[in-house]
């Protein structure tokens, strides 16, 4: 959704302060009749009001919070740079001028605007995570169960204490797939648990498969992320006071692995592309 111009976003402040008391026929009534409202046109209004349902704002206007926070929030999660918004702001001065522009109509300063923007990121990563997380690890088990000769057993749906999500039980082979699912292409980042680290330390059947995922939750892609990179890069407890719990892992595409490699003994003949490594990322 595009950003909507400074007076659509002031308008539709207007509309969210006033609708909950006063409803959408006395609030129109208002800003067409009454003079400290008429800078903006009954047209803006209705332009607003409309923004203001697509946003999805009208279904929540009781919900507390400032409304000049709710309107921005709303404003910058739908332009290009927000999905990347944890590398590409890490400090105010990074702010995007669409996010500075909806800022300052809004009465927003940099550094308020800033934190706006961290704290909902923090929050729809983590909701999206969730969401392509459980349909990362379903699709994978379909694409293995019509690849490989074993049985598959979808672990995590029963408990989440294994530390890890699929157990692939083979004649020649058994392996412990931990699934981390991602709709990018050109970045594949990771939420490592500190259980699933130590998983891996004492598992040596411990694999961590990334999977990507179209818009549709499609399958799209599959790849292995070496134990030997995982082990290099996580943190290391420095203190006996204190332990890291959960590290986020950036994986450069030059270290990953088409496919599942350590399933090879066990493959069908036609095998899925994606499990055999002749699909690339």
């Amino acid at each position: 959704m595009p950003l909507p111009p400074e007076s659509i976003l002031r308008a539709a402040a207007r509309w969210l302060e006033r609708l909950p008391a006063s409803g959408h026929k006395r609030c129109r009534a208002l800003f067409s009749a009454h003079p400290d409202f008429s800078d903006f046109t009954p047209t803006q209004y209705d332009v607003a009001y409309n923004w203001l349902r697509e946003a999805g704002l009208l279904e929540r206007v009781a919900e507390p919070g400032p409304v000049p926070q709710r309107i921005f929030e709303a404003a910058v999660l739908g332009l290009p740079w927000f999905q990347d918004a944890d590398i590409l702001v890490q400090d105010p001065g990074e702010l995007p001028e669409d996010a500075l522009t909806a800022a300052e109509a809004l009465g927003i300063d940099r550094g308020q605007a800033f934190r706006h923007v961290h704290a909902l990121w923090g929050k729809v990563d983590l909701e999206q995570r969730e969401r392509i997380g459980a349909a990362g690890e379903t699709a994978l088990v379909k694409l293995l169960e019509g690849s490989v000769d074993a049985q598959i057993r979808h672990v995590s749906q029963a408990s989440d204490g294994h530390g890890y999500d699929i157990e692939v039980a083979g004649t020649s082979c058994w392996l412990h797939i931990e699934v981390k699912t991602t709709p990018r292409r050109q970045r594949i980042t990771v939420f490592l648990s500190r259980h699933e680290y130590e998983t891996m330390i004492r598992d040596p059947a411990w694999q961590l498969v990334a999977v990507r995922l179209s818009a549709n939750l499609e399958i799209e892609a599959v790849c292995s992320v070496p134990r030997e990179w995982i082990a290099q890069n996580t943190p290391r407890d420095r203190v006996v006071s204190g332990r890291w719990e959960s590290c986020r892992l950036t994986v450069p595409l030059s270290e990953i692995a088409n496919g599942i490699t350590r399933l090879m003994s066990l493959l069908y003949d036609d095998a899925s592309p994606m499990i055999d490594g002749t699909a690339g990322w």
